[in-house]
């Protein structure tokens, strides 16, 4: 599980803040003025799409797991309704437009230290659009299931396994 940041001072008095239990955790909390930190997760909306028996994935272009390929997905925005974060990352991503279906499953766990702790993956069919990687992807391409090239998360390979 990756490294939380690190919270110094307090966000309403500046005061350094202290390691002190609260609420079942040892969370930084203010001796000033009482306010307490409590770390938000990440959260990240993924599609899974098949087609004619082929899966459509996408290759990283950066780091961790440069080259490998996974999920159409990204981060959802704070405000943003986590289906249409998925249908943005896939847009983003591989210029298709896509209609989800229906949630898939959640993965918690995070996977490196700038990664999300949850991802909802999505159902989803292609709506229109011509496959061409774009954004961070290096690659986007549809693959069958008995020749899938080498995957980046354990969170792709259990959406894979598994749906």
């Amino acid at each position: 599980m990756a490294k939380s940041v690190q919270v110094k001072h307090c966000i309403r008095c500046g005061d350094a803040v202290e390691q002190q239990p609260s609420y079942g955790q040892v969370r930084p909390v203010c001796p000033s003025c009482g306010w307490i930190h409590f770390a938000d997760p990440k959260v990240a909306a993924a599609v899974l799409v098949e087609d004619e028996g082929k899966i459509l994935l996408v290759q990283r272009s950066y780091n961790p797991h440069l080259g490998k390929w996974t999920l159409p997905a990204g981060f959802v925005n704070a405000g943003e309704d986590p289906v249409e974060a998925a249908r943005r990352e896939c847009l983003e991503e591989t210029s298709l437009n896509v209609r989800v279906i229906r949630i898939l499953d959640t993965y918690a766990g995070r996977e490196h230290s700038g990664g999300a702790d949850f991802i909802i993956v999505y159902q989803a069919e292609v709506i229109n659009g011509e496959l061409l990687a774009a954004d961070d992807a290096a690659a986007a391409a549809w693959f069958s299931r008995d020749n899938l090239p080498e995957l980046a998360f354990e969170a792709t390979h259990y959406f894979l396994e598994n749906f």
